[in-house]
């Protein structure tokens, strides 16, 4: 235990990066949310590759409205970071996303069929298809066919005001580019802004802990796609804590929230979205981290059924 507690310490000094978690359903998605990042100023520069894989199925009507969402998104997402002066990170992601049938659901029914597990339906639907579909009385949405591009990209800037050995805040500005394709549903088609407090520091236990967490709001401009029920004020939400368990590894649970994309009675489109993350960090090299992780959606239907994730990150010395 005074090993890892002395690992803890050695370590409260350098940036201990939340898990890397977007909210990737098909229309939350689509929306500028941020991932959560560190408080703490970048030392020098870092770059991180991040993959996600999520699988949808949500099959459900209310008050005249009705939606189909069976499909996968396949995300990859360069993220570069720079301090270029104290205290000042720039931050930009570039995605690549596409949206699929893909080859998810026979694992996942066979999941749930081994554990006794409700699926939503899911079961009686045809595998590996692609159909995101939504209707009401004012709007409404489709997709049918497998697409893949260039997504919005993302340029933040933050400010880190405090920083110790033992605790570090930040805010950012952030401002998300409409250059994705909309009708593929690579993105909104609007740009977004956003502002975020961030937070993290070491030692609410004996135990080698760091904790993490943000909050913050976001302004969606008005997207073509989403129609006349887009909220436009959304806010968002996470916290975490990163569990040194030996010198190279780290255990992480996360909570990552945000509001309804949609004013709907729909839970999918129209109730607050929270989701749990569970990982793994693999500290390689000096310089190198692998993370290993898998998202589910507390708040069943407002994210996707599971998300699989892993991140490269490189932090030159």
């Amino acid at each position: 235990m005074v090993a890892l507690l002395g690992l803890s310490v050695a370590r409260s000094v350098l940036a201990v990066d939340p898990l890397y978690v977007k909210n990737l359903s098909p229309v939350a998605g689509l929306l500028g949310l941020p991932s959560q990042s560190s408080a703490r100023a970048v030392d020098g520069w870092q770059g991180n590759l991040h993959t996600s894989i999520a699988s949808h199925y949500v099959l459900d009507d209310a008050s005249g409205e009705s939606l189909l969402l069976d499909g996968e998104t396949l995300r990859l997402a360069l993220d570069l970071r720079v301090c270029f002066a104290e205290n000042w990170t720039l931050a930009l992601e570039v995605p690549w996303q596409q949206q699929s049938g893909g080859n998810l659901d026979s694992i996942i029914n066979g999941w749930h069929d081994f554990w006794g597990m409700s699926d939503g339906g899911r079961s009686d639907a045809e595998d590996d298809q692609l159909e995101y579909r939504y209707l009401s009385a004012d709007t409404g949405f489709g997709l049918d066919d497998d697409t893949s591009g260039l997504g919005d990209i993302t340029l933040s800037l933050a400010y880190t005001f405090h920083q110790s050995d033992t605790a570090a805040a930040s805010v950012a500005l952030g401002y998300k580019a409409g250059t994705g394709d909309e009708d593929d549903f690579q993105g909104s088609g609007a740009d977004d802004v956003f502002v975020a407090l961030r937070f993290g520091g070491e030692h609410l236990t004996d135990l080698p802990l760091s904790w993490y967490g943000q909050l913050g709001y976001l302004y969606a401009d008005d997207s073509d796609l989403l129609g006349p029920r887009q909220e436009n004020n959304l806010w968002f939400a996470g916290v975490g804590v990163d569990w040194r368990v030996s010198e190279n590894w780290s255990l992480l649970a996360q909570l990552d929230a945000n509001a309804a994309p949609l004013d709907s009675d729909i839970d999918a489109l129209g109730t607050d979205a929270i989701l749990l993350s569970l990982g793994a960090r693999w500290q390689v090299a000096s310089q190198w981290q692998l993370d290993f992780s898998f998202v589910e959606d507390v708040q069943v239907e407002t994210g996707p059924d599971i998300t699989f994730q892993a991140s490269v990150r490189y932090t030159p010395k």
